[in-house]
């Protein structure tokens, strides 16, 4: 299995994911020409995708579907409501009904010879979903755009190989930034974005003696920056109830604008 971040941020977010036969994205919200040129990087087309996971439905993480979808015909799985959201939007282009694949969560499917399970998550979009993957014994997920976690995401993403997390903000950053009041509090709710300090958290209640890596992503531009994000979490998982140090795994950084280093797992 490999997981590589084509491109995670607030302007864009595309992962591959894939097996030898396999081959997904989760996310298409950057230009069909960056997807492509991301894939092409990894020695693969557009072309050859044989699904794209969508995670819900705002614009940086669907800006390319529409044009992916009507030129290389890919199945696109999404839940109910996001699939709903994604027909009503007005900066996609038609995309034909046959396309879409219905998911819910806690309800695995299957692509190829990788087992999907979408995780509810709790953001402000219609039906947002983290999604869990596994090959045999190997499993990795893909967690963002989620304002709070609970025990219900925990349980869910325990014995992992490989987590993409997100890291979105710091939160002393954002409160004296130049955010207006109600993005700010957007961002902090519920159903905004995961702090550094909860992304620490969060990674220290499901870290295990064979855990491999974690990959930090959609880092906020304008209240982020990588070392930050990176010493952040590193302290948190130090300073938690957890039996684990920071150095006793890789900690990676998903850059905003180029694919990340691929994770092979």
């Amino acid at each position: 299995m490999r997981l590589c971040s084509i491109a995670s941020g607030s302007s864009g977010n595309c992962i591959y994911a894939g097996s030898d036969d396999t081959h997904v994205m989760i996310d298409a919200g950057i230009s069909g020409k960056r997807i492509e040129a991301g894939l092409n990087d990894l020695g693969l087309t557009t072309r050859e995708m044989q699904g794209v996971l969508v995670t819900h439905e705002h614009a940086d993480h669907i800006g390319g579907l529409g044009v992916i979808a009507r030129k290389c015909g890919i199945p696109i799985y999404a839940t109910e409501g996001t699939i709903e959201a994604i027909r009503n939007s007005s900066c996609l282009g038609k995309i034909d009904p046959e396309l879409f694949h219905v998911v819910k969560a806690d309800r695995p499917f299957t692509i190829g010879d990788i087992k999907f399970t979408p995780i509810a998550t709790s953001h402000d979009a219609a039906e947002p979903v983290a999604y869990l993957m596994e090959n045999g014994k190997k499993r990795a997920a893909v967690v963002t755009d989620l304002g709070v976690y609970d025990s219900y995401i925990v349980d869910r993403i325990r014995g992992l190989d490989v987590l993409f997390l997100e890291a979105n903000h710091d939160i002393r950053m954002l409160q004296v930034g130049a955010y207006p009041y109600y993005l700010k509090q957007r961002i902090l709710g519920d159903k905004g974005h995961l702090s550094n300090e909860n992304s620490g958290r969060l990674l220290g209640e499901v870290l295990h003696d064979n855990f491999k890596v974690v990959m930090l992503g959609h880092l906020s531009k304008e209240n982020n920056y990588a070392e930050l994000a990176y010493e952040t979490v590193r302290c948190e998982v130090n300073l938690g109830d957890n039996p684990y140090n920071a150095a006793d795994f890789p900690i990676k950084i998903a850059k905003r604008d180029v694919p990340s280093e691929i994770l092979y797992f």
